[in-house]
């Protein structure tokens, strides 16, 4: 199809920018949206490390979803990068939105992160997303409207309830962000669901498994490389993959590999089955454990891990 054929069929084409506070369902609603898991999903904040891209296609628009870390205000280094990267994102794309759940209370991080927005992007379209409907009352999502509303205003932002585990409100909220994008081609081919490399994919899913049951320290403090992928010698069903898992105290090391290594086989099995699941083939998943003491501020460490 070329794009001529695109344009006369009024087709439209962007990116669409989730932003918020840490933990405000931004990972589930992107693979809400997008139909399959390109997001890593966690209940401890700022799992997000990059910016995954979930490609939703249609038969008049191509919605490209740009996943960020939380925006917050920054502690470390790594805190003052991440929310450099949400800025750069959303300073260009066609439509941001903005998620907020509906079982927490409108606070001074919502506002920060409000007043960010308009400062930034002040004429790219808003979208309020009340995310987390299936968690509370309809009473209390009628109130956190009103009190988003309050928010951001309704002259240029719309607002949308939804539950990204339910499926409710993800139709509606699909049509209101393609109607923001502007005329123009798609972007990738139809089938391709994201384009973050497998490897960056890879090292997300060990993220996940190994954030899930700990403490609430260890989020932070965990990244995760993967140093090598490649067929096994002499079986082409069969692919190994080597990874690190990074933490900055002994204790920490502790938590991650578990007594006898039992948390650290118990990630590995977790992970395994989703890198399997990207990759189509049957996986052998190597993981091993380093002490990268205070990586979070030490410049060189953080690029060397990926930030």
């Amino acid at each position: 199809m070329s794009d001529a054929e695109v344009f006369e069929g009024d087709f439209r084409s962007g990116f669409v920018c989730l932003v918020g506070r840490p933990n405000t369902g931004k990972s589930t609603l992107t693979n809400a949206l997008v139909g399959t898991k390109v997001a890593i999903t966690s209940n401890r904040p700022q799992t997000t490390r990059h910016t995954i891209r979930g490609i939703l296609h249609r038969n008049d628009f191509q919605l490209i979803l740009v996943d960020t870390p939380g925006l917050h205000r920054p502690r470390t280094l790594l805190g003052q990068r991440l929310n450099d990267l949400v800025r750069d994102t959303y300073s260009q794309v066609d439509v941001i939105g903005l998620c907020i759940p509906a079982d927490e209370k409108i606070g001074p991080g919502d506002r920060w992160i409000v007043e960010q927005i308009r400062a930034v992007a002040p004429r790219t379209p808003l979208v309020a997303v009340v995310t987390k409907i299936d968690k509370v009352g309809k009473d209390r999502v009628a109130g956190q409207l009103v009190a988003v509303a309050e928010l951001v205003g309704t002259e240029r932002t719309e607002i949308v309830p939804v539950s990204a585990v339910t499926g409710e409100q993800i139709d509606v909220l699909t049509g209101v962000l393609a109607a923001g994008l502007p005329p123009g081609p798609a972007f990738y081919p139809d089938g391709e669901l994201t384009d973050e490399p497998e490897e960056t994919l890879m090292a997300e899913f060990i993220r996940e498994a190994a954030l899930e049951g700990v403490r609430d320290e260890l989020p932070h403090s965990l990244a995760v490389v993967i140093e090598d992928v490649a067929p096994r010698e002499g079986r082409d069903d069969l692919i190994d993959v080597h990874a690190v898992l990074y933490v900055e105290r002994t204790s920490q090391k502790g938590i991650v590999i578990g007594k006898g290594g039992s948390r650290l086989r118990a990630v590995g099995t977790t992970a395994r089955e989703q890198i399997e699941k990207l990759l189509g083939t049957k996986v052998y998943l190597d993981l091993r454990v380093k002490i990268a003491k205070n990586w979070q501020r030490d410049p060189k460490q953080l690029g060397r891990l990926g930030f």
